[in-house]
């Protein structure tokens, strides 16, 4: 009897069904879901936001429960929660509102705030969330001081609200039998993508501990998909050089949401564990899911990346564009899928990063009809095969498999090893690369306040042209951590991070095969005010957990700062050879296309005002301490009303 498991067809072509029943009167439930109930799903959703963070603790390493409760009310009941199984990053999908939010140690886990158990909260003012896109850099540190959070009494308990007590704190360590890893669940993420994410979130899961000396091998399920998907590569991977990690996610929600909460994962991950290689294995539109996180955040893990796609719709589906345009409901994650939509017109925009080896895997057993061309039974072949994919591919395979038969086919498993074989994507694309050289980096706070502190981002420019700049996120954590192997060579070395100077400014440092080189930053506590413009997008373009991009065609006239006895202002330019991470290091003011900051602010209040072409003058207040970071979001400037002009003061 064949080992290979059975699995469901993707559902695409429910989706111009969906109408059509409804108008002849039929009564209709999309697997389990009626039109009523997904409306309801995709409003929810594209009226929401993800509100993003990490909870740390000096001393407290069990599990951590994380609230949101609305700023507005007194005694307010709980919004959303997430449970962890350890100090680390969170995510909260709310409604437009304003929230406070809350994080409390649960070492027993009992879901409630017992004694003995630390607290904590988020300093400043409430959170707003906007509806749309996410909120970031929402950080708390849990004390074992309850006056730091009197709102949480104890014996304070969120039993009551919780359906599932899984963690979502990646790296959870989970059994691919369990119940939530099932077809029915994946079926659920595709149609009640809201319901989904309320209840199990998202997150890359463990099979077993993490283990250094080996490979780590994500998997990315399809649309309505789930891990089990992945059981028969799982079952016959090299476990003894490799490490399964699952990407589980509720695939009705928008793929470039899906892909940020990818990169949120992953680089959570990266900052606990540093791991140098990664290979990225993706089913279907899962594979959608995994070249927008490469190329929007694949160069912010600089080790070499083996990236694997099967049987992926690189030109969309076209039963996708006929549901957005003719369904009375919508799965949010069809809009990404259109053809001629901007997710897949965009895709191929940009390159995969550096050190990025890409193989493409097919299947072309399906049928054809007058209405439908070639397929492998769901994706047509002509998306499978679409040209900038190939051309990317280092190498294109075909197999005479359906959608769902390619996960369980000898034949693809046995090409699939073989790639994982391969010594050329180890060491970035190349074969006979030098070895690499290792940077310790040795890092202090002095004097900074009480709170979380923000993750340092550590540039390494070199001073020849043979690599490119490497950019990295660091934990934020004072000590000794060795980063690398690195490309050999000279470089200069710049450690940035909000509301800290770093003491010296940079560094240079150079960098030989098999040696270790060490450099040594402080960072001193400095009033900071950065942010950016970011595109005017509707919540179809930028759905909840989405990451927001710059807005490059705005033209900003002046960016003024006034309070706490500054009055600055800043002309933005719009190209140079200076650069605003070497601004940001000499204490310098620098405004870029869209990006801006201060830096050097005495604590207090402030006033920013921003003005820019065709577009209504923005004011707001923010509140300025050296050594707090503030939450991060996009800045989006309202069109003016025609014939109206903007002066620059």
């Amino acid at each position: 009897m064949s080992d290979r498991p059975r699995h469901r067809r993707l559902p695409f072509r429910l989706a111009w069904r969906a109408w059509t029943w409804a108008a002849a009167g039929v009564p209709l439930l999309l697997v389990g879901c009626s039109l009523l109930e997904l409306r309801q799903q995709s409003d929810e959703f594209y009226a929401s936001t993800v509100l993003v963070g990490r909870v740390t603790a000096a001393a407290w390493s069990g599990p951590v429960v994380v609230l949101a409760r609305s700023a507005d009310e007194a005694d307010a009941p709980v919004v959303a929660q997430a449970l962890l199984h350890e100090p680390g990053g969170f995510e909260l999908i709310v409604p437009k509102g304003r929230y406070r939010l809350q994080a409390f140690g649960d070492g027993n886990a009992n879901l409630r705030a017992d004694a003995g158990e630390p607290v904590a909260h988020h300093r400043g003012a409430a959170v707003v969330a906007p509806g749309t896109g996410l909120v970031g850099a929402l950080d708390m540190v849990l004390s074992a001081d309850r006056e730091a959070d009197t709102d949480l009494p104890v014996g304070y308990s969120i039993a009551a609200r919780v359906r599932s007590r899984h963690s979502t704190q990646a790296g959870a360590i989970a059994d691919l039998d369990a119940a939530i890893f099932s077809a029915e669940r994946g079926r659920q993420g595709y149609w009640e993508p809201m319901s989904f994410f309320r209840e199990l979130g998202g997150n890359i899961y463990f099979l077993e501990p993490y283990d250094r000396r080996k490979t780590p091998v994500l998997f990315v399920h399809g649309a309505a998909g789930s891990p089990q998907d992945w059981r028969y590569f799982i079952d016959h991977l090299d476990r003894e050089r490799f490490q399964p990690w699952i990407f589980y996610y509720p695939s009705g929600a928008a793929v470039e949401s899906m892909a940020y909460l990818l990169y949120w994962k992953l680089l959570n991950l990266h900052l606990k564990h540093g791991f140098e290689r990664l290979v990225i294995t993706a089913h279907s539109m899962g594979g959608l899911v995994a070249r927008s996180f490469l190329v929007n955040h694949g160069a912010q893990f600089p080790g070499p990346k083996l990236f694997v796609s099967v049987s992926t719709p690189w030109g969309g589906e076209p039963s996708a564009e006929t549901g957005v345009r003719h369904s009375p409901a919508v799965v949010p994650s069809w809009h990404d899928m259109r053809p001629d939509g901007r997710f897949v017109r965009e895709l191929f925009l940009r390159r995969l990063p550096p050190q990025t080896e890409y193989h493409l895997l097919f299947g072309h057993k399906g049928g054809y009809s007058l209405t439908r061309p070639n397929t492998d039974g769901t994706v047509t072949l002509a998306s499978q095969l679409k040209s900038p994919a190939q051309q990317e591919a280092r190498r294109v395979s075909g197999f005479d498999e359906d959608h769902t038969s390619i996960l369980s086919s000898p034949e693809v498993f046995s090409q699939y090893a073989a790639l994982l074989a391969e010594p050329g994507w180890r060491a970035g694309g190349q074969a006979t690369a030098p070895a690499g050289g290792l940077l310790r980096l040795q890092i202090a706070f002095e004097s900074a306040p009480p709170g979380p502190k923000p993750l340092p981002l550590l540039v390494l420019d070199p001073m020849d042209a043979a690599t490119s700049r490497i950019t990295l996120a660091l934990p934020p954590a004072e000590g000794t951590r060795e980063i690398g192997p690195l490309p050999a060579g000279l470089y200069q070395v710049t450690l940035v991070t909000d509301a800290f100077r770093s003491d010296p400014p940079r560094a240079r440092v150079s960098l030989r095969p098999g040696e270790v080189t060490e450099a040594r930053f402080a960072f001193v506590p400095q009033g900071t005010l950065f942010g950016y413009i970011g595109a005017q997008a509707g919540p179809i373009d930028n759905p909840a957990g989405s990451y927001l991009p710059p807005d490059q065609k705005v033209r900003l006239l002046s960016i003024t700062l006034e309070g706490a006895g500054v009055l600055r202002t800043l002309v933005p330019r719009q190209s140079g050879p200076e650069d605003s991470f070497a601004h940001y290091a000499d204490g310098k003011d620098d405004a870029l296309g869209p990006y801006f900051s201060f830096v050097g602010l005495p604590a207090g209040e402030y006033e920013l005002t921003i003005r820019a072409e065709g577009r209504l003058p923005y004011r707001a207040r923010h509140a300025v301490l050296p050594g707090r970071h503030a939450p991060f979001m996009p800045i989006v400037l309202d069109p003016a009303p025609a014939g109206t002009t903007v002066q620059a003061r």
